[in-house]
């Protein structure tokens, strides 16, 4: 599981630094909010993306609209190829969420 995580930050690296917040159950991935949350488990990654827009990807098991720009997609990461072109853009996209940048438009 740790190589589909370090295929995550590898996507997002490109985009500079992130901060990863160590908790006692999960992992999450903070710009001035968090954009995302890992929680680790044997065989897979449980996970979330907050989104400022509902989006369809194969990997989402549930998608919770909170608001109109505050919409949370779970998904489970088997593999580092979970992590596919379509998935690393969305990733890319709750990046910006985080940063708030959806605010400022």
């Amino acid at each position: 599981m740790r190589a589909a995580f370090d295929r995550v930050l590898a996507v997002l690296a490109p985009l500079g630094p992130v901060e990863v917040l160590a908790e006692r159950s999960r992992i999450a991935l903070h710009e001035r909010m968090s954009f995302a949350a890992f929680t680790p488990r044997r065989q897979w990654l449980d996970g979330h993306l907050v989104l400022a827009r509902k989006a369809d990807h194969p990997l989402f098991r549930k998608v919770e609209v909170y608001s109109a720009h505050n919409v949370l997609h779970a998904f489970r990461l088997t593999t580092p190829s979970d992590v596919d072109n379509a998935f690393a853009a969305l990733l890319v996209e709750a990046n910006g969420v985080g940063r708030q940048e959806h605010l400022r438009r």
